[in-house]
């Protein structure tokens, strides 16, 4: 595997994104979005994960190099990032490693609030072939009804953030404009596939929830 960083332009700043490239060379990409607290080392390692079974992951930095420490300081440059602004971010690196790689398919995930700005790039954000978001922040009827993109939702049934009723909802949007929408719940916590969290991480939903993610993205990029 080979590890690179790839410079962004955007709106409002200049930014990188950690890319992990697959021996392969395969042109099949997973856009990777961090959790609230930022492009740390679990996302790192998500990527080479990603890169291990075959694909490029492209991990955009929305926070322009700043990481959390702390719920706190987390909480507060989640709610400074404007969605538009994450979106912009998600954007260029679309168009720039397309430029960059030649790369023909891209489909994108993240965790937590990468669920969020996952979901909602799936519904306003053109080129994406496959989305799964993880327990992320559901947006408004009037822009989940825009979605197209191919996509599987994973949440779990104890998660106090992304509640059951939250992903009912979500269910019931799905249905009503007929969604291309598939909703995946575990008996576990919020942020379950954090393996840097004990107190959340649960092993057996984490294995099976990226065993469905993978054969997902195989079969749609």
């Amino acid at each position: 595997m080979k590890t690179e960083t790839l410079n962004l332009s955007s709106t409002n700043g200049d930014t990188t994104a950690f890319v992990v490239r697959p021996e392969n060379g395969n042109l099949k990409a997973v856009i990777l979005i961090h959790e609230w607290w930022g492009l740390n080392d679990h996302i790192k390692d998500i990527a080479g994960r990603y890169a291990a079974e075959g694909f490029t992951a492209i991990a955009p930095d929305l926070y322009r190099g700043r990481i959390a420490t702390d719920p706190d300081s987390a909480s507060t440059m989640m709610h400074d990032l404007a969605i538009e602004d994450g979106l912009d971010t998600i954007r260029q690196t679309i168009l720039t490693a397309r430029n960059h790689y030649d790369i023909s398919r891209f489909g994108i995930t993240g965790f937590c609030m990468g669920g969020t700005f996952a979901l909602r790039a799936a519904c306003e954000v053109e080129g994406f072939a496959a989305a799964v978001p993880f327990y992320g922040d559901i947006p408004e009827e009037s822009v989940l009804r825009k979605l197209k993109v191919p996509t599987v939702f994973v949440s779990g049934t104890r998660d106090g953030w992304i509640t059951p009723e939250k992903v009912l909802e979500l269910e019931k949007a799905a249905e009503k404009y007929e969604l291309p929408l598939e909703s995946f719940k575990y008996d576990a916590d919020h942020a379950f596939f954090n393996d840097t969290r004990p107190e959340v991480f649960d092993e057996t939903a984490a294995q099976n929830a990226w065993a469905h993610a993978i054969a997902f993205f195989g079969s749609r990029l």
